[in-house]
């Protein structure tokens, strides 16, 4: 029985982070792989709980970061890609 609650809580879990942006996918990413890694080494180091604070709140501004990253690699992209449409010399960024 308990088998099927953890199933349905899964379920809903994951149903929950369908309509999510790009950014907020990023950010939940960073912090949940931050909190799995923070949490081992705490484990290793003698603080659990520490490491798993610690490790989340790496991984979110991590997940951020790369969110940046990303929407700037992707604008550099629009500008070149519409630059060559048009046939005029795409500028610099800046």
């Amino acid at each position: 029985m308990k088998w099927y609650l953890l199933l349905i809580a899964l379920a809903v879990a994951v149903a929950g982070c369908s309509n999510m942006s790009a950014t907020e996918q990023r950010a939940l990413s960073g912090t949940a792989i931050g909190a799995g890694t923070g949490a081992a080494i705490g484990a290793i180091a003698g603080n659990t709980g520490l490491g798993l604070v610690v490790g989340a709140g790496a991984g979110l501004a991590g997940g951020f970061i790369y969110d940046s990253v990303k929407k700037n690699e992707a604008a550099s992209y629009n500008r070149g890609y519409n630059a060559g449409q048009s046939g005029k010399p795409a500028r610099p960024p800046q």
